[in-house]
């Protein structure tokens, strides 16, 4: 008889992680891209028509023009709505009659002015992006980070600290210096509740939600105490950072636009090539995926725990730094609007990814910018948080927006979120 060759076991945990990383079957890349971005403009579309809606039922002008007539109510209905979203278009795009006019003039400062508002809106989704992309990294390898906005505050201190108390460093280096220490101290405040969740089981929602009333009250008290700037007349403001440690602004007055956007735009790409080119990102995804199967395969669930929750609240706290060393110059008490808890809207819109954070980053910070010229025409500048939490509302429920519009679900389509069950994590 022929001598049988032994038959040799399969890896199991190879072809498991083959099955975890295995590209969708049937689909072009364009076709999976079309379909992971149609639920979330459909989203955005029903939102803005919502927010339509609620612009209708809290205008006056809508109420006395039906007084009047059937007609007359439909016509105030129109220039209700037209009034808002064209003003909110040109608070975030600009007036191009305006930019036509002043390029035609050759007046420098009407330029300025016309070309400003497309650019305010980019400096106002810089810290989106930072923020977006921490809670987008923590839900790639199963942490929820409801702890961005206290990890931002952190990142902030500590970048302000720097920025004002080294002194006679080169630009090169100091800026640089206190941009990393930003990202440190959000990393530091973002590494205890990940060695807890790892360590002990304790579910990071509570706990970042805990730290981030620690960190507000430690911001206070820094503020008001040790970081108070001597001339403040008892305000809680800290010193004007150095102007070595300033992030440039590439024009002058009223242009705020600054290199942080580029910086955001580098440091999405480099979340992108951790995630989806190294090791490390390839354990943090399939740990995230089935913390099951990573174990068997040999990763450490612990380890990849605490590395995401830092570098979550590094992320969280590049934001805030951004923050203080182009925009602000100095921290105050009011140094984030919200950033935080926004960014949880933002990974969920962006569905975790990099580039989709960044788009749903120019999105909000868009919408934002322009709900500052809403105000000018009787707008509640609260109509945009309406139509941010309505699109949020669709993108948590993606099956309304299938409904509505009579979507197939498809199950190629990868969501980005994946969190472990509660109080897990050994």
């Amino acid at each position: 008889m022929p001598e049988q060759k032994p038959q040799t076991q399969p890896d199991f945990g190879k072809e498991l992680l083959k099955e975890l990383t295995r590209p969708p079957k049937g689909r072009t890349f364009w076709a999976r891209a079309g379909r992971a971005l149609l639920i979330p403009a459909l989203a955005v579309l029903v939102g803005l028509l919502l927010g339509a809606v609620i612009i209708i039922l809290s205008s006056e002008s809508v109420y006395e023009g039906f007084r009047q007539s059937f007609g007359a109510g439909w016509v105030a209905v129109w220039n209700s709505i037209s009034a808002a979203y064209s003003s909110m278009f040109t608070g975030a795009f600009g007036d191009p009659v305006k930019l036509y006019n002043a390029l035609e003039n050759g007046d420098a400062m009407k330029i300025r002015q016309a070309i400003n508002p497309p650019l305010e809106s980019l400096v106002v989704s810089t810290p989106y992006i930072f923020a977006g992309l921490a809670v987008a990294l923590g839900f790639r390898a199963g942490v929820f980070n409801i702890g961005v906005e206290g990890q931002l505050f952190i990142g902030a201190v500590t970048a302000t600290y720097v920025g004002y108390a080294i002194k006679g460093l080169p630009a090169v280096i100091h800026m640089p210096l206190a941009f990393l220490a930003g990202a440190a101290g959000g990393a530091l405040w973002g590494l205890i509740p990940g060695w807890l969740k790892a360590k002990t089981g304790g579910h990071e929602v509570i706990n970042t939600i805990m730290l981030n009333w620690i960190a507000f009250r430690l911001t206070d008290w820094l503020l008001a105490g040790p970081m108070q700037r001597p001339d403040s007349g008892g305000m809680p403001v800290s010193p004007i950072i150095e102007t070595s440690a300033q992030i440039p602004q590439f024009f002058a007055t009223p242009i705020r636009f600054h290199l942080g956007f580029i910086i955001a735009l580098g440091v999405a790409f480099g979340v992108y090539w951790l995630l989806f080119k190294t090791t490390w990102g390839f354990e943090l995804r399939s740990v995230g995926a089935n913390p099951s199967g990573g174990r068997y395969a040999g990763m450490s669930i612990a380890r990849n725990t605490i590395l995401a929750m830092a570098l979550s609240g590094a992320l969280a706290g590049m934001a805030g730094a951004n923050q203080v060393l182009a925009v602000t110059r100095s921290m105050a008490m009011g140094l984030s609007s919200g950033y935080g808890y926004d960014s949880i809207a933002l990974a969920l819109l962006g569905n975790s990814s990099p580039l989709g954070v960044v788009l749903a980053s120019l999105l909000f910070g868009f919408l934002r910018n322009g709900a500052s010229r809403m105000a000018v025409v009787g707008i509640p500048i609260d109509i945009i948080s309406i139509i941010q939490a309505f699109i949020l509302i669709f993108i948590a429920a993606p099956a309304i927006i299938r409904t509505l519009f009579r979507l197939k679900q498809v199950k190629d389509v990868d969501t980005g979120v994946t969190l472990s069950s509660w109080g897990g994590g050994k």
